[in-house]
């Protein structure tokens, strides 16, 4: 979908935005019955056209004002397509933000997964563009915009993609084919290249698949970075899971478990965004990629793996896969001393239980300025963040008794004491190698239902979140 300022040219269809408890003055008389009554979003004959409405409220709580935007921009979306639009012009009567997130909300409530279908041609949304009138938003914001949609639409399709397709080389390809579009250098480390690397630990995961592995190297590097160091972002890239020899019960387990691979949709989304707004930040991304699945050489609890780094692990848990992929790239962006480090992952089950869909798990080295301008960030793009604690006692459920660490904690905190194992992996020599902040999606990252502008099966968690944070850094 494209989204732009309107042009003053006069567009048949239009969309009047304005507050529930705030009229304006020459639609008062017409409406307020429709505002009394509580409806939000509806169409009115006015002087002989047909004229939308959504009406807006306001909330006191951090962020619900722009949310309830996006939310009536899904409701218009329906309306809208429902009476087959192609184009809609807006005459917003709100602030700047308000305007935004309700746009944001109709645009990525349009996103479509139609590869599969047949009739593909019959269900395509019939609304193509969406235009702004009036100075309430700025170009900038709205290059911005178009580029945090698109590449939220990128991440939901890789996420949706079954693995009939995106194989772990597939994977890959497809970096390679967003990186060609947007002006990012991409590296594909085949399993040769991997194994001379000696990443165990992805090499590991990858043992019981026919398919090999790949690592995948993005960057983007503009002339005047506003970090003189790299960010680094790192994506759990498990094509497909099926705990392995730990095999998971089918039932709402393994069905949906294509999207193990959520957290690196989720970083190449945010790199896309990036790229497309040309931000000034040097940013790069890694993503080791793998199924998980129970072959005849697959990797067995009680086995020991030697690691990228250096360490062994003792594994307990062969469904405790995502970590030990994560912990080779965690250790291999040493090489960059970075600036700051995320990883994004569908990592624990503890961190679906802990919060559910409504927010993303958070922890880290990283220092407070940092966790606090992420949570700004979360409340911004209501991909809102909950920062757990990471106390050194947690280290102890994750000490081994034949290596140097194990790969599964034990039954409480399971979320934590993930990070906790993570975090070996950012050390060089003992000591803290970068400041780190570690991402946990495995609520919010696949929905079962539609849910709002969220959609159905993929969400594309993180693309916003991240983006939004790298804005706040490229505009400081």
């Amino acid at each position: 979908m494209k989204i732009s300022l309107a042009t003053g040219s006069k567009a048949n269809d239009k969309l009047v935005l304005c507050w529930k408890e705030d009229l304006p003055t020459e639609f008062k008389s017409q409406i307020q019955t429709e505002a009394k009554n509580n409806k939000l979003n509806f169409s009115k004959e006015i002087n002989g056209s047909l004229v939308y409405f959504a009406l807006l409220e306001k909330s006191s709580q951090r962020g619900t004002t722009a949310e309830k935007a996006r939310i009536s921009g899904f409701s218009s979306n329906r309306v809208l397509n429902a009476d087959k639009l192609t184009a809609i012009e807006i005459n917003s009567f709100v602030d700047a933000e308000s305007s935004l997130a309700f746009v944001e909300g109709l645009a990525l409530s349009n996103y479509q997964f139609l590869k599969y279908f047949k009739d593909a041609d019959k269900r395509k949304n019939s609304l193509k563009s969406v235009s702004i009138a009036g100075k309430t938003v700025s170009k900038k914001d709205l290059n911005r915009l178009n580029a945090a949609v698109d590449a939220n639409f990128e991440a939901r399709s890789l996420v949706n993609e079954p693995l009939s397709f995106l194989t772990a080389e597939q994977f890959s390809k497809e970096m390679q084919r967003l990186g060609k579009a947007h002006g990012i250098s991409v590296e594909v480390f085949k399993k040769k290249k991997i194994e001379s690397l000696k990443m165990g630990g992805l090499l590991a995961v990858n043992r019981g698949s026919i398919e090999p592995p790949t690592f995948t190297i993005m960057e983007y590097k503009p002339a005047k970075a506003v970090n003189k160091k790299p960010y680094v972002l790192v994506g759990k890239g498990v094509v497909y899971d099926t705990g392995g020899l730990s095999l998971k019960p089918t039932a709402n387990s393994m069905d949906f478990m294509k999207c193990d691979m959520g957290g690196a949709a989720g970083v190449v989304g945010a790199m896309v965004a990036i790229a497309k707004a040309k931000l000034n930040v040097h940013v790069v991304c890694l993503v080791p990629a793998t199924e998980n699945r129970p072959g005849g050489n697959a990797y067995a609890p009680g086995d020991v793996v030697h690691m990228y780094n250096g360490l062994n692990v003792e594994v307990l848990n062969t469904d405790a896969e995502g970590r030990m992929i994560l912990a080779d790239a965690l250790a291999y962006a040493i090489q960059y001393d970075p600036e700051l480090v995320f990883d994004m992952a569908t990592l624990t089950g503890a961190a679906a239980r802990a919060i559910g869909g409504e927010g993303v798990v958070a922890m880290g080295t990283a220092d407070q300025k940092e966790f606090d301008t992420l949570i700004e960030s979360g409340f911004d793009t209501y991909e809102r963040i909950a920062q757990f604690p990471f106390w050194e006692e947690y280290g102890e459920q994750i000490k081994s008794d034949i290596a140097d660490i194990k790969n599964l904690g034990g039954p409480e905190a399971g979320m934590i004491t993930a990070g906790k194992f993570l975090e070996h992996f950012t050390k060089k020599n003992g000591k803290h190698a970068y400041p780190w902040v570690h991402l946990d999606i495995a609520g919010p990252a696949y929905n079962f239902k539609a849910r709002n502008y969220r959609g159905v099966q993929g969400s594309g968690v993180g693309v916003r979140l991240l983006f939004d944070f790298f804005c706040k850094k490229s505009d400081a």
